[in-house]
């Protein structure tokens, strides 16, 4: 199995300490309100919410065996603006992942906007180009979703 790299990024209207904090500190409380039809609510298993935290994601789904995803805080590096996190168990090493490691990396293009660098690391059974094309969508997908609501949730409403 080889390790597969897929990237995205999204800019943001958001300045970096906002962005980092939400992301950062405040991840667990704000995924649920930002999209209540896919995480009922996130639960910290482990540890204080850094490094090493283990995150139980609490999924809506018909299918009970779909209802879960759990994860672990593998780096936050607050210099570098970096989040690297890694599903552990769950939704997505059931969609044809054996692993998943996803690392968020902000940066300041001016005073009201970031720039976040999606990086994905993952391993699949599946090969060949169109399947990597497929697999790389899905990996990146959610993230980019996740940021275009931050992004409306974060923004004082006298600017939407």
């Amino acid at each position: 199995m080889v390790t597969k790299e897929a990237k995205a990024e999204a800019k943001l209207g958001v300045e970096i300490e906002t962005l980092w904090k939400a992301l950062a500190k405040d991840l667990r409380f704000i995924i649920p309100q930002l999209m209540p039809d896919t995480v009922e609510k996130i639960e910290l298993l482990h540890g204080d919410g850094g490094v090493g935290s283990i995150l139980l994601f609490h999924l809506v789904h018909k299918e009970e065996a779909m209802r879960s995803q759990k994860e672990r805080i593998v780096e936050v590096d607050e210099t570098r603006h970096e989040l690297v996190i890694q599903v552990l168990e769950g939704n997505v090493l059931k969609r044809g992942f054996s692993s998943f490691k996803t690392t968020f990396k902000l940066s300041s293009l001016s005073e009201k906007e970031s720039l976040v660098d999606i990086k994905v690391a993952y391993e699949t059974e599946k090969d060949g180009e169109d399947e990597q094309a497929r697999m790389d969508a899905i990996a990146t997908a959610p993230p980019l979703y996740f940021f275009q609501l931050l992004e409306k949730f974060l923004l004082p409403t006298s600017n939407t």
